[in-house]
Protein backbone atom coordinates (compact mmCIF):
# COMPACT_ATOMS: atom_id res chain seq x y z
CA UNK A 1 0.00 0.00 0.00
CA UNK A 2 3.11 2.24 0.35
CA UNK A 3 3.59 2.80 -3.38
CA UNK A 4 0.02 3.89 -3.95
CA UNK A 5 -0.50 6.88 -5.58
CA UNK A 6 -4.02 8.49 -5.98
CA UNK A 7 -4.09 10.77 -8.61
CA UNK A 8 -7.15 13.02 -9.91
CA UNK A 9 -7.63 14.15 -13.54
CA UNK A 10 -10.83 15.94 -16.08
CA UNK A 11 -11.02 13.52 -18.71
CA UNK A 12 -13.75 13.16 -21.08
CA UNK A 13 -15.55 15.48 -18.96
CA UNK A 14 -15.50 13.49 -15.98
CA UNK A 15 -13.68 13.55 -12.83
CA UNK A 16 -11.60 10.83 -12.72
CA UNK A 17 -10.08 8.92 -9.79
CA UNK A 18 -7.28 6.27 -10.38
CA UNK A 19 -4.13 4.74 -8.06
CA UNK A 20 -0.73 4.60 -9.89
CA UNK A 21 2.49 2.27 -8.45
CA UNK A 22 5.95 1.89 -10.69
CA UNK A 23 7.09 2.62 -13.62
CA UNK A 24 7.79 0.76 -16.83
CA UNK A 25 5.54 -0.42 -19.76
CA UNK A 26 1.52 0.40 -18.55
CA UNK A 27 -0.74 -2.16 -17.54
CA UNK A 28 -4.27 -0.81 -16.53
CA UNK A 29 -6.57 -2.54 -14.52
CA UNK A 30 -10.35 -2.06 -15.49
CA UNK A 31 -12.61 -3.05 -12.58
CA UNK A 32 -16.79 -4.12 -12.66
CA UNK A 33 -19.84 -3.69 -10.49
CA UNK A 34 -19.88 -3.67 -7.65
CA UNK A 35 -16.23 -2.61 -7.12
CA UNK A 36 -13.42 0.48 -7.43
CA UNK A 37 -9.99 0.47 -7.71
CA UNK A 38 -9.06 -0.93 -4.62
CA UNK A 39 -10.62 -4.97 -5.88
CA UNK A 40 -6.94 -5.37 -7.83
CA UNK A 41 -5.31 -4.05 -4.15
CA UNK A 42 -3.71 -7.63 -4.37
CA UNK A 43 -2.06 -7.07 -8.07
CA UNK A 44 -0.91 -3.55 -8.00
CA UNK A 45 2.07 -4.10 -5.99
CA UNK A 46 3.07 -7.17 -7.25
CA UNK A 47 2.70 -6.04 -10.97
CA UNK A 48 4.76 -2.98 -10.30
CA UNK A 49 7.37 -4.61 -8.52
CA UNK A 50 7.86 -6.31 -12.09
CA UNK A 51 8.49 -3.33 -13.38
CA UNK A 52 5.40 -2.45 -15.09
CA UNK A 53 3.49 1.37 -14.68
CA UNK A 54 0.14 0.07 -12.64
CA UNK A 55 -2.82 2.10 -13.31
CA UNK A 56 -6.06 0.88 -11.83
CA UNK A 57 -8.83 3.92 -12.41
CA UNK A 58 -12.61 3.95 -10.55
CA UNK A 59 -14.47 3.61 -13.87
CA UNK A 60 -17.20 6.02 -14.70
CA UNK A 61 -20.27 6.10 -12.33
CA UNK A 62 -18.28 4.14 -9.63
CA UNK A 63 -16.04 5.16 -6.60
CA UNK A 64 -14.76 8.80 -7.13
CA UNK A 65 -14.97 8.74 -10.84
CA UNK A 66 -18.35 11.07 -11.71
CA UNK A 67 -20.62 9.97 -13.81
CA UNK A 68 -23.93 11.30 -15.30
CA UNK A 69 -27.03 10.38 -14.35
CA UNK A 70 -28.19 9.46 -18.09
CA UNK A 71 -28.20 6.05 -18.48
CA UNK A 72 -27.81 6.97 -21.98
CA UNK A 73 -23.98 8.60 -21.14
CA UNK A 74 -22.94 5.00 -20.73
CA UNK A 75 -22.42 3.35 -23.92
CA UNK A 76 -19.90 2.07 -26.09
CA UNK A 77 -18.79 4.91 -27.52
CA UNK A 78 -18.14 7.06 -24.12
CA UNK A 79 -16.76 4.38 -22.11
CA UNK A 80 -14.23 3.50 -25.10
CA UNK A 81 -13.72 7.91 -24.67
CA UNK A 82 -12.94 7.28 -20.98
CA UNK A 83 -10.49 4.61 -21.77
CA UNK A 84 -8.76 6.46 -24.23
CA UNK A 85 -8.72 9.85 -22.63
CA UNK A 86 -6.74 8.06 -19.72
CA UNK A 87 -4.12 6.82 -21.75
CA UNK A 88 -3.77 10.06 -23.43
CA UNK A 89 -3.23 12.02 -19.51
CA UNK A 90 -0.99 9.45 -18.53
CA UNK A 91 0.96 10.30 -21.87
CA UNK A 92 0.87 6.16 -22.89
CA UNK A 93 0.53 5.36 -26.55
CA UNK A 94 -0.71 2.00 -25.25
CA UNK A 95 -0.97 -0.51 -22.32
CA UNK A 96 -2.00 -4.26 -21.39
CA UNK A 97 -5.70 -3.95 -19.91
CA UNK A 98 -6.72 -6.40 -17.13
CA UNK A 99 -10.33 -6.69 -16.73
CA UNK A 100 -13.47 -7.84 -14.76
CA UNK A 101 -17.07 -7.73 -16.00
CA UNK A 102 -17.62 -4.26 -17.30
CA UNK A 103 -14.13 -3.26 -17.26
CA UNK A 104 -13.02 -6.47 -18.90
CA UNK A 105 -15.90 -5.83 -21.61
CA UNK A 106 -14.64 -2.19 -21.69
CA UNK A 107 -10.87 -3.57 -22.82
CA UNK A 108 -12.86 -5.67 -25.30
CA UNK A 109 -14.92 -2.19 -27.01
CA UNK A 110 -11.39 -0.29 -26.95
CA UNK A 111 -9.40 -3.50 -28.79
CA UNK A 112 -11.90 -3.11 -31.71
CA UNK A 113 -12.15 0.66 -32.09
CA UNK A 114 -8.15 1.33 -31.28
CA UNK A 115 -6.53 -1.89 -31.52
CA UNK A 116 -3.18 0.03 -31.42
CA UNK A 117 -3.80 1.65 -28.53
CA UNK A 118 -4.61 -2.11 -26.72
CA UNK A 119 -1.35 -4.42 -25.92
CA UNK A 120 -2.43 -7.18 -24.79
CA UNK A 121 -6.01 -7.87 -22.76
CA UNK A 122 -5.52 -10.33 -19.63
CA UNK A 123 -9.33 -11.47 -19.13
CA UNK A 124 -10.46 -12.85 -15.68
CA UNK A 125 -13.73 -14.67 -15.97
CA UNK A 126 -15.80 -12.95 -18.78
CA UNK A 127 -14.38 -14.95 -22.20
CA UNK A 128 -16.31 -12.94 -24.89
CA UNK A 129 -19.03 -10.95 -25.73
CA UNK A 130 -21.74 -13.36 -25.55
CA UNK A 131 -24.14 -13.38 -29.16
CA UNK A 132 -27.60 -13.00 -28.86
CA UNK A 133 -30.45 -12.23 -31.00
CA UNK A 134 -32.05 -10.66 -28.16
CA UNK A 135 -30.72 -7.65 -26.01
CA UNK A 136 -30.07 -8.33 -23.04
CA UNK A 137 -32.74 -5.95 -21.25
CA UNK A 138 -35.30 -7.84 -23.18
CA UNK A 139 -33.76 -11.71 -21.63
CA UNK A 140 -34.09 -10.24 -18.26
CA UNK A 141 -37.60 -9.04 -18.13
CA UNK A 142 -38.63 -12.47 -19.60
CA UNK A 143 -36.53 -14.42 -17.22
CA UNK A 144 -38.22 -11.98 -14.32
CA UNK A 145 -41.96 -13.42 -15.08
CA UNK A 146 -40.07 -16.80 -13.92
CA UNK A 147 -38.03 -16.22 -11.05
CA UNK A 148 -35.61 -12.99 -9.36
CA UNK A 149 -33.21 -12.21 -12.11
CA UNK A 150 -30.58 -9.27 -10.48
CA UNK A 151 -30.04 -7.50 -14.31
CA UNK A 152 -34.21 -6.95 -14.50
CA UNK A 153 -33.84 -5.45 -10.74
CA UNK A 154 -31.48 -3.00 -11.80
CA UNK A 155 -33.09 -1.78 -15.13
CA UNK A 156 -35.60 0.52 -14.11
CA UNK A 157 -34.35 3.82 -12.56
CA UNK A 158 -35.83 4.10 -8.93
CA UNK A 159 -36.42 1.69 -6.73
CA UNK A 160 -33.01 -0.16 -6.86
CA UNK A 161 -30.84 2.91 -6.68
CA UNK A 162 -32.84 3.75 -2.90
CA UNK A 163 -32.73 -0.04 -2.00
CA UNK A 164 -29.03 -0.06 -1.81
CA UNK A 165 -28.14 2.93 -1.03
CA UNK A 166 -30.39 2.15 2.41
CA UNK A 167 -28.17 -0.66 2.82
CA UNK A 168 -24.84 -0.75 1.13
CA UNK A 169 -22.50 -2.62 3.66
CA UNK A 170 -25.31 -5.31 3.72
CA UNK A 171 -26.16 -5.40 -0.20
CA UNK A 172 -21.86 -5.66 -0.33
CA UNK A 173 -21.43 -7.92 2.24
CA UNK A 174 -24.03 -9.92 0.85
CA UNK A 175 -23.37 -10.34 -3.06
CA UNK A 176 -19.44 -10.24 -2.09
CA UNK A 177 -19.91 -13.94 -0.49
CA UNK A 178 -22.88 -14.89 -3.28
CA UNK A 179 -20.15 -14.42 -5.82
CA UNK A 180 -17.55 -16.40 -4.38
CA UNK A 181 -16.63 -20.19 -4.24
CA UNK A 182 -18.50 -20.24 -0.77
CA UNK A 183 -22.24 -19.78 -2.49
CA UNK A 184 -23.74 -20.81 -5.60
CA UNK A 185 -24.91 -17.49 -7.01
CA UNK A 186 -27.46 -18.99 -9.09
CA UNK A 187 -29.30 -20.16 -6.25
CA UNK A 188 -30.51 -16.33 -6.24
CA UNK A 189 -32.93 -17.56 -8.92
CA UNK A 190 -34.67 -19.58 -6.72
CA UNK A 191 -36.47 -16.81 -5.02
CA UNK A 192 -39.78 -15.15 -6.93
CA UNK A 193 -40.03 -12.24 -9.47
CA UNK A 194 -40.56 -9.08 -7.25
CA UNK A 195 -37.97 -9.71 -4.63
CA UNK A 196 -35.40 -7.56 -3.78
CA UNK A 197 -31.76 -7.94 -4.25
CA UNK A 198 -31.03 -7.57 -0.83
CA UNK A 199 -33.44 -10.62 -0.08
CA UNK A 200 -32.98 -12.58 -2.76
CA UNK A 201 -28.97 -12.81 -1.41
CA UNK A 202 -27.64 -15.15 1.50
CA UNK A 203 -27.14 -14.33 4.84
CA UNK A 204 -23.33 -14.67 5.25
CA UNK A 205 -21.19 -15.74 7.96
CA UNK A 206 -19.36 -13.03 9.87
CA UNK A 207 -16.32 -11.35 9.00
CA UNK A 208 -13.33 -11.77 8.62
CA UNK A 209 -13.31 -14.52 5.39
CA UNK A 210 -10.20 -15.90 4.81
CA UNK A 211 -10.12 -13.29 1.73
CA UNK A 212 -12.25 -10.27 3.07
CA UNK A 213 -11.95 -8.48 6.33
CA UNK A 214 -14.07 -5.96 8.04
CA UNK A 215 -12.02 -3.33 6.92
CA UNK A 216 -11.60 -4.29 3.26
CA UNK A 217 -15.33 -4.14 3.13
CA UNK A 218 -15.13 -0.77 4.45
CA UNK A 219 -13.80 0.71 1.39
CA UNK A 220 -16.13 -0.13 -0.49
CA UNK A 221 -19.05 1.00 1.77
CA UNK A 222 -17.34 3.92 2.28
CA UNK A 223 -17.17 4.44 -1.81
CA UNK A 224 -20.68 3.68 -2.45
CA UNK A 225 -22.19 5.69 0.42
CA UNK A 226 -20.38 8.78 -0.72
CA UNK A 227 -21.01 7.83 -4.49
CA UNK A 228 -24.88 6.08 -4.50
CA UNK A 229 -25.34 2.91 -6.61
CA UNK A 230 -26.63 4.69 -9.59
CA UNK A 231 -23.81 5.65 -11.82
CA UNK A 232 -22.94 1.70 -11.41
CA UNK A 233 -26.52 0.26 -12.49
CA UNK A 234 -26.02 2.48 -15.08
CA UNK A 235 -23.85 0.39 -16.75
CA UNK A 236 -26.71 -2.00 -16.73
CA UNK A 237 -29.47 0.14 -18.04
CA UNK A 238 -27.44 1.01 -20.84
CA UNK A 239 -26.41 -2.76 -21.89
CA UNK A 240 -29.23 -2.73 -24.78
CA UNK A 241 -27.46 0.25 -26.71
CA UNK A 242 -24.02 -1.68 -26.06
CA UNK A 243 -25.46 -4.95 -27.20
CA UNK A 244 -26.63 -2.64 -30.28
CA UNK A 245 -23.37 -1.01 -31.12
CA UNK A 246 -21.58 -4.00 -30.86
CA UNK A 247 -23.55 -5.33 -33.33
CA UNK A 248 -21.00 -3.18 -35.69
CA UNK A 249 -18.22 -5.53 -35.60
CA UNK A 250 -20.43 -8.74 -34.20
CA UNK A 251 -18.74 -11.97 -35.64
CA UNK A 252 -15.18 -10.30 -35.51
CA UNK A 253 -12.45 -11.38 -33.33
CA UNK A 254 -10.38 -9.66 -30.81
CA UNK A 255 -7.05 -8.50 -32.71
CA UNK A 256 -5.13 -8.14 -29.78
CA UNK A 257 -3.02 -10.78 -27.78
CA UNK A 258 -5.28 -12.24 -25.33
CA UNK A 259 -4.85 -14.16 -21.99
CA UNK A 260 -7.78 -15.49 -20.17
CA UNK A 261 -7.99 -16.45 -16.17
CA UNK A 262 -10.76 -18.31 -14.97
CA UNK A 263 -12.26 -19.65 -12.02
CA UNK A 264 -13.74 -23.12 -11.63
CA UNK A 265 -16.53 -21.54 -9.39
CA UNK A 266 -17.63 -18.57 -11.66
CA UNK A 267 -21.00 -17.69 -12.10
CA UNK A 268 -20.68 -15.76 -15.32
CA UNK A 269 -18.98 -19.06 -17.39
CA UNK A 270 -21.73 -20.97 -15.87
CA UNK A 271 -24.72 -19.37 -16.67
CA UNK A 272 -24.01 -15.95 -18.71
CA UNK A 273 -21.98 -17.59 -21.43
CA UNK A 274 -23.30 -20.73 -23.57
CA UNK A 275 -22.12 -24.15 -23.14
CA UNK A 276 -18.69 -25.20 -22.68
CA UNK A 277 -17.53 -21.18 -23.31
CA UNK A 278 -13.36 -22.39 -23.26
CA UNK A 279 -13.85 -24.11 -25.89
CA UNK A 280 -14.97 -20.84 -28.27
CA UNK A 281 -12.02 -18.76 -27.20
CA UNK A 282 -10.42 -19.21 -30.34
CA UNK A 283 -13.74 -17.84 -32.24
CA UNK A 284 -13.52 -14.42 -30.24
CA UNK A 285 -9.63 -13.66 -29.99
CA UNK A 286 -7.50 -13.59 -32.93
CA UNK A 287 -4.06 -14.15 -30.85
CA UNK A 288 -4.96 -16.59 -27.79
CA UNK A 289 -1.81 -16.89 -25.99
CA UNK A 290 -2.91 -18.85 -22.82
CA UNK A 291 -5.86 -19.83 -20.67
CA UNK A 292 -5.43 -20.68 -16.78
CA UNK A 293 -8.22 -21.78 -14.68
CA UNK A 294 -8.15 -20.93 -10.87
CA UNK A 295 -9.01 -23.88 -8.54
CA UNK A 296 -11.83 -23.33 -5.75
CA UNK A 297 -12.12 -19.55 -6.56
CA UNK A 298 -15.91 -17.56 -7.28
CA UNK A 299 -16.38 -14.97 -9.17
CA UNK A 300 -14.54 -12.73 -7.13
CA UNK A 301 -11.31 -14.52 -8.19
CA UNK A 302 -8.15 -11.76 -7.87
CA UNK A 303 -9.87 -11.11 -3.82
CA UNK A 304 -10.70 -14.75 -3.05
CA UNK A 305 -7.40 -16.45 -4.66
CA UNK A 306 -5.04 -13.35 -5.28
CA UNK A 307 -1.90 -15.20 -5.00
CA UNK A 308 -2.85 -17.34 -8.15
CA UNK A 309 -4.31 -14.47 -9.86
CA UNK A 310 -1.61 -12.35 -9.46
CA UNK A 311 0.84 -15.06 -10.47
CA UNK A 312 -1.10 -15.83 -13.76
CA UNK A 313 -1.36 -12.09 -14.81
CA UNK A 314 2.61 -12.17 -14.00
CA UNK A 315 3.25 -14.80 -16.08
CA UNK A 316 1.17 -13.21 -18.74
CA UNK A 317 2.89 -10.30 -18.51
CA UNK A 318 6.76 -11.69 -18.03
CA UNK A 319 7.03 -14.77 -19.24
CA UNK A 320 8.31 -16.63 -22.29
CA UNK A 321 4.58 -16.19 -23.93
CA UNK A 322 4.22 -12.70 -22.92
CA UNK A 323 2.54 -10.53 -24.97
CA UNK A 324 5.26 -8.35 -26.25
Amino acid sequence: MAGWSHRYARINDLDVHYVEQGTGPLVVLLHGFPHIWFSWRHQIGPIADAGFRVVAPDMRGMGQTSGPKDHREYDVDRIVADVVGLLDHLGAEKAVFGGLDFGLFAAYDLAHHYPDRAAAIIGLENPFFTPSRESPLTLAARQAERHFNHIHYFAAPGAADRDLAAAPREFLRKLFYALSSDYHYLDVWRKPPGTTYIDALPETPPLPWTWLTETELEFYVDAYSRSGFTGGLNWYRAMDLSWEYRKSYGGRRNPVPFFFIGSEQDTDLEAWHGDDPLSKLEQHHADLRDVRMIKNAGHMMQMEKSGETTAAMLEFLTGSNKWA
